[in-house]
């Protein structure tokens, strides 16, 4: 165990350790944490990323017109993807968050911590607890699919909540249970005088997201049902004076007074759960603010007051990566597993409808294929952009961590990008609205990664590496880098507006011409820079002076003049 007066021998209790040290805690019945950190990271990515899998699956039939009325039930599913993907993140950020812990009593001051960190080794206890958290984070699919599918029955929301609730709830037993027994503690805590008190503040951050889902949970499932039992006995022709007259003017609605109820509820509880991803932030500009208008406040002497345990403050750049790359993986893989379910040909009907050929059968899905190689291709890019881009991070910031989340929440819907462009040989008279949707879904998730520069830059110095500051050699490329798919989409969606007849080709040319683009980005970019850097040489060159009249001409410079008479 480190020396107090030495902080570095602390800061590997997550790394890599050494042989003898992993001997030593095999033999007492501990091990280091990183690995269920791992397992951990792999599980949640992938959690996150197959919600969208109920929204990709919208049955919509082939003579079904891609009318208001489905465009709106679209929105609605993937408002509601969005919103548990963030939470979703923050139940993983829960797992790998840093702790800042500026402990005055300390010797020194203590390095960035993620929660398995406070945590510095498991035994089998804690094996089991994190298993059990992992158990109820990967129901939350279930509860996602119930509230898109029954947006009028609150039980799906409810469930939903109460699975937050569980996960806030055993995150809570870890934390109690590693304080119980401080040799599973990261050392430097271990032999801090005040844990009690660290315990408490943890828990009470832990704890915020849990309180806000049991509101919620409390508001849909008994609030709800108390409304319609009040409303219940109300003529139709009445609720226009009760809730809003919009929806009763249609009379589709006429025999689910219900599901009108619902949706002003509805909207209230999910408001409860989105707050849950907002709260932190929210807190922090008003933690500004008050900053602003009556001065920072002065921390007493020897006090933990100003101890932070932040679930929301930044991650390490590993973690952002590790999980970005997961969720990258599993988006690339749930593209081909609805070519492998709906696109290989039934043995009965390639004797019967092809004569036994294969390849007329599969000659059918071609369409299918090529927003196939379409859609990967624009997954692989968009990773790539990714990866270049924290190739140059040396620090991911809490805004950039948000804005990197809202990127992979859209990237994660390219599965259904997917299917809307595999649906034009289908239904190809709404091939316009189709194209739109994709084409904006590509430019959410790639103008979140510019997002991502563009917050980096305003603190470069902190942020990123010298070759990609302003200046840098390498500054110019990734701007152009990240630059290239929200240009194309944005190009290719107002195109469409214009020529709205080959709105499919247009699409299907922008999936082709955005790699080579990538090809030749670098030679392209050089180019741009010297013609950039030839224009003030070519405007500051001097213009040749002409001699003053009646001046003496020099002759050497006019070798065509006619010699002097």
């Amino acid at each position: 165990m480190s020396r107090p007066q030495s902080p570095e021998p602390a800061l590997n209790v997550q790394g890599a350790s050494s042989i003898g040290l992993g001997d030593e805690d095999a033999a007492d019945g501990t091990q280091h944490s990183h690995r269920m950190l791992s397992f951990s990271d792999a599980l949640l990515s992938i959690i996150a990323t197959v919600m969208i899998l109920p929204v990709t699956h919208t049955d919509i039939s082939p003579e079904q017109e891609f009318d208001k009325s489905i465009q709106k039930l679209l929105a609605t599913r993937i408002a509601v993807y969005l919103m548990t993907f963030l939470i979703v993140t923050v139940a993983w950020a829960a797992h790998t968050r840093t702790t800042f812990i500026d402990g005055v009593t300390f010797p020194v001051s203590l390095p960035l911590f993620r929660l398995f960190q406070v945590v510095g080794k498991i035994d089998d206890t804690l094996a089991l607890l994190n298993l059990a958290c992992m158990m109820t984070i990967t129901f939350l699919p279930f509860t996602f699919s119930l509230m898109v599918t029954f947006p009028d029955v609150p039980l799906g929301i409810f469930l939903f909540c109460m699975c937050v609730i569980a996960i806030g709830a055993v995150q809570a037993l870890i934390m109690g249970y590693a304080f119980h027994f401080p040799h599973l503690l990261n050392p430097q805590i271990q032999r801090s005088a005040h844990r009690a008190l660290y315990k408490r503040h943890i828990l009470r951050i832990i704890f915020h997201g849990p309180a806000l889902c049991f509101v919620a949970a409390g508001f849909s499932l008994f609030f709800y049902p108390a409304l319609v039992t009040c409303l219940s006995d109300v003529e139709l022709e009445e609720l226009p004076h009760v809730l809003d007259t919009r929806f009763f003017s249609d009379r589709r609605f006429a025999h689910a007074p219900s599901l009108l109820v619902t949706l002003p509820d509805a909207q209230q509880s999910y408001l409860l759960m989105a707050t849950v991803i907002f709260l932190p932030y929210v807190s922090k500009a008003a933690s500004w603010c008050r900053g602003r208008l009556v001065g920072p406040r002065e921390p007493p002497a020897h006090s933990l007051e100003f101890f932070t345990f932040d679930l929301h403050g930044p991650l390490s750049k590993e973690r952002v990566e590790a999980f970005s790359d997961g969720v990258y993986a599993i988006v690339a893989t749930l593209l081909i597993l609805d070519i492998c379910e709906d696109n290989v040909p039934d043995p009965k009907d390639v004797r019967e409808k092809f004569s036994g050929s294969l390849v007329a059968a599969l000659s059918e899905s071609g369409p299918h294929f090529l927003a196939y190689f379409g859609s990967f291709a624009t997954v692989g890019l968009l990773w790539f952009a990714h990866h270049s881009l924290f190739l140059h991070v040396r620090k991911a910031t809490q805004p950039m961590g948000l804005l990197n989340t809202l990127s992979l929440a859209f990237v994660g819907g390219l599965p259904l990008a997917y299917q809307q462009t595999s649906a034009f040989a289908r239904q190809p008279h709404d091939e316009l609205e189709r194209v739109r949707v994709s084409c904006a879904i590509i430019f959410f998730a790639s103008i979140f990664q510019f997002a991502i520069w563009t917050t980096a830059l305003l603190q470069e110095g902190e942020t990123l590496q010298p070759s990609a500051r302003f200046g840098g050699q390498e500054h110019a490329f990734m701007f152009a880098k990240l630059a290239l798919y929200p240009c194309a989409s944005l190009l290719a969606f107002a195109s469409t507006c214009i020529l709205t007849r080959f709105s499919t080709a247009i699409f299907h040319l922008m999936q082709i011409a955005v790699p080579f683009a990538f090809l030749l980005l670098r030679l392209l970019v050089r180019l741009a820079l010297a013609i950039l850097r030839a224009l003030p040489r070519l405007a500051l060159r001097p213009a040749p002076t002409r001699p003053a009249p009646g001046g003496p001409r020099d002759d050497t410079c006019s070798p065509l003049l006619p010699a002097p008479c």
